[in-house]
C-alpha cells in the first residue's frame, strides 16, 4: 500500500511497483481508493499478468445498497422498505460500501500481489478508523460480517501480509504530514515498511544553479527521513520525462537510489 499526502506520486510509485512485480512473473492486481488517481493513464498500456481496478464510491455504494435491499426487502412491508431505502441514502452508507470494497481488495492478497494506491491522508485514516471500529465490534460479538472485513485489520497489522510504503517529497509539509501519518499508523498497530522520497534534485547530473540550490535545500528533509523516521528509505530522482508507461515505470522501479 502506498500512502501519503496528495500529489507526492503515490500513483506513480504504486504503478512502478506493480509493473516490476509483474515483470518478475508474479500475478499482480493494482487498485486505488483515490478518486483523483489515473492508474490506466499512468500505466499507458496493458502489462501481462497485471490487472487494474478502481474502488469507485458511487459504484460501490450502489452495489452495496442493492445487496442490502435484495437481502432485506422480502422480509419487509412497504413502509419498512421505504425506511430502509431512506437509511441507505445516508452518508455513512458510502463509507461502509467503500470500506467493504477496500477489505475485499486487500483479501485478494492471499492469492496474488495486490498493490493499493490509497487516497490522500485523511481518507486513508477514515478507512483505518473504520477498520478499528469493525475489529472492536467483532471482538465483542461475532456479528454477521463478511470474512474479508473481519480479517482486514489483522491483515493490515501483519507485516508478512501487508507492507505500507509512505511516499513523500523532500519538502517540509509532505515530510511532516507523512510523519504524522506514520505515528497514526503505529498507534493502529501498523508499522510502515519503507519510505520513498520522490522527485529529488539532490543527486548528480544537474548543472543549473537553481536546480543545484533546490537539491541542496532538500538535504535536511532527506536526512530527517533517513535518520529519524524510516527504517528503510529510497530517494527517487526527478525525471525529465514523466514516468508514464510500462518501460518508464520499470526504469523508475530500477532507479539507483539517491542517498
Amino acid at each position: 500500500m502506498t500512502m501519503g499526502k496528495g500529489g507526492v506520486g503515490k500513483t506513480t510509485v504504486a504503478s512502478a511497483i506493480a509493473v516490476e512485480l509483474a515483470h518478475r512473473g508474479h500475478r499482480v492486481h493494482l487498485s486505488t481508493t483515490d478518486p483523483a488517481a489515473h492508474l490506466v493513464q499512468t500505466m499507458g498500456a496493458s502489462v501481462p499478468g497485471l490487472s487494474i481496478s478502481r474502488i469507485d464510491p458511487a459504484v460501490e455504494t450502489r452495489r452495496y445498497s442493492e445487496q442490502v435491499m435484495s437481502k432485506s426487502a422480502p422480509h419487509l412491508d412497504e413502509q419498512g422498505k421505504a425506511l430502509l431505502e431512506e437509511d441507505l441514502r445516508s452518508p455513512c452508507t458510502e463509507e461502509i460500501a467503500v470500506f467493504s470494497a477496500f477489505a475485499e481488495t486487500v483479501s485478494r492478497g492471499e492469492n496474488e500481489f495486490v498493490v493499493l494506491d490509497t487516497a490522500p491522508t485523511g481518507h486513508t485514516l477514515l478507512l483505518l478508523d473504520a477498520a478499528e471500529a469493525y475489529h472492536r465490534d467483532v471482538s465483542r460479538n461475532q456479528s454477521d460480517l463478511p470474512e474479508a472485513v473481519r480479517r482486514l485489520l489483522p491483515r493490515l497489522r501483519d507485516g508478512a501480509f501487508t507492507r505500507v510504503v509512505l511516499v513523500t517529497l523532500p519538502e517540509a509539509t509532505p515530510v511532516h504530514e507523512a510523519a504524522r501519518l506514520r505515528d497514526d499508523l503505529v498507534r493502529a498497530g501498523i508499522t510502515p515498511f519503507a519510505w520513498v522520497v520522490n522527485q529529488s534534485f539532490s543527486g548528480n547530473g544537474f548543472r543549473d544553479p537553481v536546480l543545484l540550490e533546490r537539491g541542496r535545500r532538500e538535504l535536511p528533509f532527506i536526512a530527517e527521513v533517513r535518520d529519524r523516521l524510516a527504517s528503510r528509505m529510497v530517494v527517487l530522482p526527478w525525471k525529465r520525462e514523466p514516468p508514464v508507461g510500462p518501460d518508464r515505470l520499470r526504469e523508475l522501479a530500477g532507479s539507483q537510489p539517491v542517498l
